[in-house]
């Protein structure tokens, strides 16, 4: 069997969030098979300078690398077009046989634009964009020329939800795609789309020594807990999840709240003068060219707990989790939490399942196709809050078995995932 040679180009594992794990898990899958070569090519700074937040894990001490053969190459800046030329000649001077792009954020559509044309016109490498969204919620019309700038030179496409295909579809009213899924025979009427999925993170494992009943006395947590885990967004309703608590609340005195996570644009030290530099000009740009979109800069839901009196029943851990950290979180809470306004795959979702966690989400996005409602989560209707609290109670007393979440995600490993893109 001949070596093949992958390129993952994509955040590295010196980033924050889900997008940057994503990637090194995909990396380490096919690292993990015979006769491939790994290489990861990576952002130095994958946004506009202009943006006021830090991207850099600085927390996370265990090396997601140690024991794999896989090159990581930090080349790529956002705001130096000189290095989308280099990241090119590197790839190119790799002669790999797949490139995959991790797709997750219009703003980066002009340098991945001209990178994957570029490896199209000088490589024969197969370029695929892993499509974690195509068509934005409250998203403008920048957000998707942009989109379809970047992915246009695919040869082909990976979704992990048939809204992201349809959505591509939509996009390209002019191309014919072919929806393939897993397993299933490719008969090459078009460009190919393999409808996948969010595989299950393996870098987060539950500790077998882990107390839970100490933890819970150490946080204070009453019997039952819910968590809101990840990055604190608008979109992912922690509004909501508060408000919806707070009725759950008065109508059990066994309830906690678990939120950690951190505030998204609060990363940098406001009195310094370069930030407020950073979010004037990024306040000015976004009302400019994102006009529809929300200026989510001052959203503070934790602001909520206070007011709604809630103090003595949720915990509040408002920082970056180092991924060492992330396991005690899940393993002492009951319901992961995802009353999302929109949702494209999750990564959250992703980690709730290796832990075996039900599911409390919304009915939108793809969640209605990963969540089966009474089986391995409930579903709850998108923005509205008894519908929200609802849900949580029956939980509690309709608790989903933990055997059904795993049988749900039995399928999705990252290996069955990178055997499919190599097939």
């Amino acid at each position: 069997m001949s070596k093949k040679t992958i390129v993952c180009f994509g955040p590295g594992p010196m980033f924050k969030g889900g997008i940057a794990n994503y990637n090194t898990s995909l990396a380490k899958a096919f690292d993990r098979m015979l006769n491939v070569d790994v290489h990861i090519v990576s952002w130095t700074q994958q946004y506009p300078a202009i943006i006021p937040r830090d991207f850099i894990d600085r927390k996370s001490k265990v090396d997601q690398l140690e024991g794999t053969g896989i090159k990581v190459h930090y080349i790529t800046n956002y705001n130096n077009p000189a290095t989308w030329t280099k990241t090119v000649k590197l790839i190119s001077s790799l002669n790999p046989n797949k490139v995959i792009f991790q797709w997750a954020i219009a703003i980066q559509g002009i340098p991945m634009g001209r990178i994957a044309a570029k490896l199209k016109r000088n490589t024969t490498a197969k370029i695929y964009f892993d499509l974690h969204f195509v068509i934005q919620k409250e998203g403008s019309a920048l957000d998707n020329r942009l989109t379809k700038f970047c992915i246009k030179s695919a040869d082909s496409y990976i979704v992990h939800a048939f809204k992201t295909a349809d959505e591509l579809k939509t996009l390209f009213p002019d191309k014919v795609f072919e929806v393939v899924e897993m397993g299933s025979k490719i008969k090459g009427d078009g460009t190919i789309v393999h409808k996948l999925f969010h595989p299950v993170y393996d870098m987060f494992s539950p500790d077998k020594n882990f107390n839970i009943e100490k933890t819970k006395k150490d946080l204070n947590l009453n019997k039952n807990v819910f968590l809101f885990f990840g990055f604190i967004r608008k979109y992912k309703g922690l509004h909501n999840v508060i408000k919806a608590f707070e009725l759950v609340s008065k109508q059990r005195d066994d309830v906690s709240l678990l939120i950690v996570g951190e505030s998204f644009w609060n990363t940098l030290d406001n009195k310094k003068i370069i930030t407020k530099i950073k979010n004037t000009v990024f306040g000015l740009a976004k009302s400019v060219f994102l006009k529809k979109q929300d200026d989510e800069r001052d959203y503070n839901p934790l602001a909520l707990v206070d007011e709604l009196k809630l103090n003595d029943k949720v915990y509040i851990d408002n920082e970056f989790v180092p991924n060492e950290e992330v396991a005690k979180y899940f393993q002492v809470s009951d319901s992961i939490m995802l009353f999302y306004s929109y949702a494209t795959p999750s990564g959250v979702e992703s980690i709730g399942y290796n832990f075996k966690m039900p599911m409390l989400a919304t009915k939108v996005g793809h969640f209605p196709e990963t969540v089966k409602d009474g089986f391995n989560g409930y579903l709850a209707e998108p923005e509205d809050v008894e519908s929200m609290s609802k849900a949580m109670i029956k939980s509690i007393d309709e608790p989903i078995d933990r055997n059904n979440v795993a049988e749900t995600s039995a399928k999705m490993s990252w290996q069955n995932y990178a055997n499919e893109i190599l097939r």
